[in-house]
């Protein structure tokens, strides 16, 4: 099982002046930057599976194994584990849209084993972290939870008489878990073989000094790709467990660095319409009309990847202090800003009118320099004659 990156999904392919480092952050630098662009050893594997769970827009995957293939297999079986042990390469593959929508999906308790990994260390920190996160949001509009280190046979659907041992617990589980992938013609195989593949930082360090790191260059082919807009699987599976959830009394709103995966934005009186950030956002979260007179904004569109506020040159585009709830059920698009497009007196084309003369910014451009260097001519000339 290796780790994969499909370098037409990163915001950072996407321009030069994206600032994500989820992927190194949370695999504590298995996952390094050079030249703008994520790299990692070529034979990188589970040990850098946080890089999955957290990176906004799916650019990372692990062979062998769909994290949208084990959403759904894990809720046809009648497991309510997930643990490396059993039927996930490691927790940190799921991110907080995961958990979100496996707690609400499930008809009783999700647990997840967290006895594998060792408190206190980046990797657990990144796994408790999220289910944290997820617990929090759901807490907002729902009583599910998500439950941590209850390892028990309740959860693996268990008669608590039964004579089973370990042994036979856990191969039960795998059959069971493979005769549903089958039933579903799921791509997930088994994973209980990975005991023991995860390695120490220091092994990694040594690791790479003996193997060249994992490249990634853009090539043409890669340029519509990389323009097409993509919707992460995760959101549209927690679009389809919303929607089947019950919708809350009252909404709240939650603090803004409290929601990781999602956000909402306005834009100030800064902003000059120069239309960078609807044309780079990888979802389609930003969007205009036509006559690129507005920019319209989706919140549950959003990825919070953060590119369109790495490209915004008057840093016109702010993310609100809060996040509303209702947006989880009732999306709305929003207009968070209007402009006069008028046609330019001088070549005819269309431009974000901003008072005093209508003359596009290019034009003006062009007279400042026509004028100086009429001006400069007369100044050689003069000189000439004395």
């Amino acid at each position: 099982m290796r780790l994969h990156l499909d370098i037409t999904k990163c915001v950072r392919a996407t321009s030069k002046l994206s600032q994500c480092t989820r992927c190194v952050e949370a695999t504590d630098g298995l996952v390094q930057i050079e030249e703008q662009l994520p790299v990692f050893a070529k034979g990188t594997g589970v040990e850098a599976a946080a890089c999955v769970g957290v990176c906004p827009t799916e650019a990372f995957s692990l062979s062998d194994f769909s994290v949208t293939e084990f959403f759904f297999t894990f809720l046809d079986s009648k497991i309510r584990l997930i643990s490396r042990k059993v039927n996930v390469p490691c927790l940190s593959v799921l991110s907080v849209e995961h958990l979100i929508s496996l707690a609400l999906a499930s008809e009783t308790p999700v647990t997840l084993d967290l006895n594998d990994y060792e408190e206190g260390t980046v990797l657990f920190n990144e796994i408790a972290g999220r289910i944290e996160e997820a617990n929090f949001i759901l807490s907002s509009f729902s009583d599910k939870q998500l439950e941590i280190n209850v390892e028990s046979d309740r959860h693996l659907g268990l008669d608590p008489e039964s004579t089973e041992t370990d042994g036979d617990t856990l191969n039960r589980v795998r059959d069971d878990n493979r005769e549903t992938a089958a039933d579903r013609r799921a791509f997930l195989r088994n994973t209980t073989s990975l005991k023991g593949v995860v390695k120490h930082k220091k092994e990694f360090e040594e690791a790479v000094e003996a193997d060249e790191l994992h490249h990634f260059e853009i090539d043409p082919s890669m340029t519509q790709k990389i323009r097409d807009k993509h919707l992460p699987d995760k959101r549209k599976i927690l679009f389809t467990t919303l929607k089947h959830a019950q919708k809350p009394e009252q909404y709240e709103i939650l603090a803004e660095e409290d929601v990781s995966f999602v956000s909402q934005k306005f834009v100030n009186e800064d902003c000059t319409n120069c239309q960078i950030c609807y044309r780079i956002c990888p979802t389609g979260a930003l969007s205009s009309n036509k006559k690129f007179s507005l920019i319209h904004f989706d919140a549950m569109l959003c990825v919070k990847c953060r590119l369109c506020h790495d490209v915004c040159e008057p840093d016109a585009i702010q993310l609100q202090p809060g996040f509303e709830v209702k947006e989880f059920f009732e999306p709305t698009q929003r207009t968070l800003a209007t402009f006069s497009i008028k046609r330019c007196n001088e070549c005819g084309n269309p431009f974000t009118y901003l008072g005093g003369e209508q003359t596009c910014p290019r034009c003006l451009i062009e007279e400042e320099e026509a004028i100086f260097l009429h001006e400069n001519a007369l100044k050689m000339e003069q000189n000439n004659e004395t």
